[in-house]
């Protein structure tokens, strides 16, 4: 049992609600929030729930100045029963701490956080919405508040979740996308931040991602930060591909996100008896197993848009189409489990599922 009571007040001048069907990503915001606090006197005391508001901080908080701060993502899903659930949050809180620890933040209590979460979706429950493919995105973060110049830890925190109703990701949707590899800029090194999920790791992407914008492509493929061969992430999202039956997906090396979504996916995969391997891979292997016809299917994994198959990738001039620019059949099967699960209409072999309303 939690030794935290979260006090509560209610937002009396509730918002309008997006239709359901109109939803795009990240656009609209709830009721609510919730705000924990931290000093090096009490650790993490007064947990609440307010009206959603803006967040007043100096301006020397050291948050502005030095980007010392985590964030995690995560669903809530509203079945055709009208039940609420959360999918796999104990791994985003896990991570959240892993990225705690990588910024000098100290770690927050799992359970609680999990506790808060499903609390403040059940007081805002009107907002998950309920047209297919559609959730309620959940973002829980930490920031540094102390007003201090010096280039340290802060003393103090504010570790906050706020809740958005979304549609789809990409207006694609499960269609591929065209993906361009970047040669040019990092996204991050071993030893660097990579393995967190803190803000400057997208500050740093947004220039490569705003270039390939401009020439039709929804994101970047990353490669490695030190010989730009080895391939990374794409955009936000852990990568895959298959080849010759087997599926390959770049391993954990201390620069690429261990994301939820990639893990469910190799434990899903080895559930169908399906080979996985986690290991380095090429520009130059994978070019060389598309000249061959041995490249069959290539797509990203995240939270936001779950499964992203990939139609053609751009590389040095050259263009590899993939399938022939339609969704295969793994990223597809992958797509239809994983939101099954998620939206209550597939069995759960995992115990991958949090309910919040019974």
């Amino acid at each position: 049992m939690s030794e935290y009571t979260i006090t509560y007040i209610k937002n009396e001048q509730p918002k309008e609600k997006p239709q359901s069907d109109q939803l795009s990503f990240g656009k609209y915001f709830t009721d609510h929030m919730f705000i924990q606090d931290y000093n090096p006197e009490k650790g993490w005391h007064n947990p609440r729930i307010v009206p959603y508001q803006p967040l007043v901080l100096d301006p020397a908080a050291i948050v502005f100045h030095y980007g010392q701060t985590v964030f995690e993502g995560l669903k809530a899903y509203r079945t055709k029963r009208d039940k609420i659930q959360l999918f796999r949050p104990d791994k985003n809180m896990e991570r959240l701490n892993r990225s705690n620890d990588r910024m000098c933040i100290p770690e927050i209590d799992e359970e609680f956080a999990i506790d808060a979460i499903k609390h403040l979706v059940h007081i805002d429950q009107e907002w998950v919405p309920n047209a297919p493919g559609t959730s309620l995105y959940i973002r829980p973060f930490v920031i540094s508040t102390e007003p201090y110049l010096g280039v340290s830890p802060s003393a103090t925190y504010q570790f906050i979740v706020i809740l958005s109703p979304v549609g789809a990701y990409y207006e694609e949707g499960i269609n591929p996308v065209k993906i361009a590899v970047e040669n040019q800029f990092v996204r991050a090194v071993k030893g660097g931040t990579g393995e967190a999920k803190t803000a400057g790791n997208y500050a740093s992407s947004l220039k490569a991602q705003e270039q390939v914008a401009d020439e039709g492509y929804a994101q970047v493929l990353w490669l490695d930060g030190v010989e730009k061969k080895y391939i990374e992430e794409v955009g936000s999202m852990n990568v895959f591909f298959k080849i010759n039956g087997e599926i390959v997906t770049p391993a954990l090396n201390g620069s690429i996100l261990e994301g939820v979504t990639r893990n469910s996916v190799i434990e899903l995969l080895k559930h169908w008896d399906i080979t996985v391997n986690e290991r380095k891979i090429t520009m130059d292997e994978l070019y060389d197993h598309y000249q061959k016809g041995e490249l069959e299917e290539a797509f990203g994994s995240g939270t936001a848009a779950v499964i992203s198959p990939v139609g053609e990738l751009a590389w040095e001039g050259k263009k590899m189409h993939i399938n022939n620019g339609e969704t295969g059949e793994i990223a597809k099967k992958l797509y239809d489990t994983l939101t099954g699960i998620q939206y209550g209409e597939e069995k759960d072999p995992f115990n991958w599922i949090v309910k919040v309303k019974y």
